[in-house]
C-alpha cells in the first residue's frame, strides 16, 4: 500500500526536484475534538509556518521548493463542500471511525466532526493536486480510505508514503498533550535537560526507548554520526557511524543510560539553537505568545486565570458502587446501571460497555463516576452521570472501568494531586467544553495509575488505577 521512508529519505524528497506542499490543516484541527479554538487557528497557522521554516532552514532545506497552504483557503469552497457531501453518502460510519482510530481523539461518545475528519484528508489529495501524500504510520488507515473511495468520486488514486512513529520519552506514544513525552522545537536547554533526565531509558532496554529513537531518527540522518561523551574510567568518548552499533552497545549495557541521555542532550541542543535564536526576535516572540496564550513560563494574573479555568478540580468525580446493571431496553450495545454515588437515591447511568465488560463483572463493582455533566438522553433514557473507563484503541478495542482504592465508599471525592482544595462546578456548561478540554490530558501511566498531566488521580485512601491498560486514555 505504501513505502516506508526513513528521515534521511524524507529529507532528500524535499531537496530533489520536487514541489512539496505543506498543508496547515486548520479546519482538521478544529474537527479533531476541538484541539484549537477558532479564534486562535489563524495565529497558530502563522506560528507553525514560521517554526517549520526555521527548522528546515536550520538543516539546509531550500524553502523556494516548498508551498504552504492553509486548509480553509479551499476547504470552504462550494466544490469542496459538495464533495464532502458526496463522500459522506458513500463512506460507512464503520469505515470513517476505523480510518480515524489512530489519529482522531477517541472518546466514549464521539462527535460527528471526528467522523468527517478522515474523509476531508482524503479529499485534500485531489484539491491540492498532489501525486503523493506523506505522513506517519498512524495515518495508514486514512490512506486506505482515500485509496478505496476517491476513485468512486472519479478522482485518481494517489501514492502514499509513510515514516515510523517515534516513541515518546515516557516510553509510550509521543503526544502533543503530554509535555514530558516530547522535545519542542523552542524548548530551552533547561527544558531539554529536564525532559531527558525524566525519560524512560532502562539499562539494556531498546524497546520503546524514546532517547534511542532520537539518535536513530534525528541525529544520524542529520549528522551522520553520534558521539558518546563519558569519563575515561567508563570507556571514554566514542564516535559511532551507524545506529546499529549504538543500539547493540546499549543493549549489551556498554552504554550507560546517563551517558546516552547527556550525549543526546548535547546533540539536540546543537540542532535546536538556530531555531531558538530566530525566535528571539520581538515579532516572533509576540506571535508565539499570541498563538499560545498562557503557554509561556511567565507568571501573572493571565496565566493564573487560564489555569483556574481548566483546573481538574472543576470535575465532580466520585467513587460509586453499581447496585444494578441491565441491558438497555432499546439498545443492545448499552447497559442501564443504577449507581450509588453517596446521595439519597442512586443515579441512573447509561454506558456503552456491553461489548467490553460482562454484567456479572459490573454488578456490585466499585467504579469512578463523573457526576456534574449535563444529563443526556441515550435512546430515550436519561443518563445522569458518566462511568469512567480506561481504553486502548485498536483491533479489538479494549476497555476497563477505573478502580478506586480498596475500602473506598460511595460518594468519596476523587481529586488530582495538587488540586485537592478546588471546588467542582455544580454543573459543567456544555458550551464551554470543560470536560472535553480536561479529558484530553487524562491518561493511564505505565504503572496503570490514572493521571492528569502526570499528576495522580486519588482519593483519601490512595491512587485511582486500572488493571492492565498501560498508556490508555480515560473517558
Amino acid at each position: 500500500m505504501a513505502d516506508q521512508l526513513s528521515p534521511d529519505e524524507k529529507f532528500h524528497l524535499i531537496t530533489r526536484n520536487l514541489q512539496v506542499t505543506i498543508l496547515f490543516a486548520d479546519l482538521h484541527a478544529y474537527l479533531d475534538n476541538m484541539k484549537a479554538p477558532w479564534e486562535l487557528l489563524e495565529l497558530r497557522v502563522k506560528y507553525y509556518e514560521q517554526v517549520i521554516k526555521a527548522m528546515l532552514e536550520s538543516i539546509g532545506v531550500p524553502l523556494e521548493k516548498l508551498k504552504f497552504i492553509k486548509g480553509t483557503d479551499y476547504q470552504l469552497s462550494r466544490e469542496y463542500t459538495l464533495d464532502v457531501y458526496r463522500l459522506s453518502s458513500m463512506v460507512t460510519e464503520h469505515d470513517a471511525k476505523k480510518a480515524g482510530a489512530e489519529v482522531v481523539k477517541q472518546v466514549e461518545h464521539p462527535l460527528l466532526s471526528g467522523l468527517l475528519y478522515p474523509g476531508l484528508q482524503a479529499l485534500d489529495e485531489e484539491y491540492l493536486k498532489v501525486d503523493a501524500q506523506f505522513g506517519g504510520v498512524d495515518q495508514r488507515k486514512i490512506f486506505t480510505l482515500a485509496e478505496k473511495y476517491l476513485p468512486s468520486l472519479g478522482y485518481a488514486k494517489r501514492v502514499h508514503l509513510m515514516n515510523p512513529m517515534v516513541p515518546g520519552l515516557t516510553g509510550a506514544k509521543m503526544s502533543s498533550s503530554e509535555e514530558e513525552s516530547k522535545i519542542d522545537l523552542l524548548d530551552s536547554k533547561e527544558d531539554v535537560k529536564k525532559k531527558l533526565k525524566k525519560a524512560f531509558c532502562e539499562p539494556g532496554n531498546i524497546q520503546n526507548n524514546g532517547v534511542l529513537s532520537f539518535v536513530k531518527y534525528v541525529v544520524f540522518p542529520l549528522r551522520g554520526e553520534f558521539s558518546i561523551k563519558r569519563d575515561p574510567k567508563w570507556g571514554g568518548d566514542k564516535v559511532y557511524t551507524a545506529f546499529e552499533e549504538v543500539e547493540k552497545d546499549f543493549a549489551e549495557e556498554l552504554i550507560h543510560p546517563g551517558d546516552l541521555k547527556a550525549s543526546v542532550e548535547t546533540a539536540l541542543n546543537e540542532l535546536l539553537e538556530p531555531i531558538r535564536k530566530k525566535f528571539e526576535s520581538p515579532e516572533l516572540r509576540k506571535l508565539t505568545n499570541s498563538a499560545y496564550p498562557g503557554a509561556s513560563k511567565t507568571t501573572g494574573n493571565c496565566l493564573h486565570a487560564e489555569n483556574d479555568e481548566l483546573a481538574p478540580s472543576r470535575l465532580d468525580i466520585r467513587v460509586g458502587k453499581i447496585i444494578s446493571v441491565d441491558k438497555h431496553p432499546d439498545a443492545d450495545s448499552l447497559y442501564l446501571e443504577k449507581i450509588d454515588v453517596g446521595e439519597p437515591e442512586p443515579r441512573t447511568v447509561v454506558s456503552g460497555l456491553v461489548a467490553y465488560v460482562s454484567q456479572e463483572d459490573l454488578q456490585d463493582r466499585t467504579v469512578l463516576v463523573l457526576c456534574n455533566l449535563k444529563p443526556q438522553k441515550m435512546r430515550g433514557i436519561e443518563s445522569q452521570a458518566m462511568l469512567l473507563c480506561a481504553s486502548i484503541e485498536g483491533e479489538p478495542r479494549r476497555v476497563e472501568p477505573l478502580d478506586a482504592p480498596e475500602g473506598s465508599s460511595p460518594g468519596e471525592r476523587v481529586f488530582v494531586e495538587g488540586y485537592e482544595t478546588g471546588k467542582p462546578d455544580e454543573k459543567l456548561n456544555p458550551k464551554k467544553k470543560v470536560w472535553e478540554k480536561l479529558q484530553v490530558d487524562l491518561k493511564i501511566s505505565d504503572e496503570c495509575v490514572a493521571q492528569w498531566k502526570d499528576k495522580q488521580l486519588m482519593t483519601k485512601l490512595g491512587q485511582i488505577t486500572c488493571k492492565t491498560l498501560k498508556g490508555g486514555n480515560i473517558s
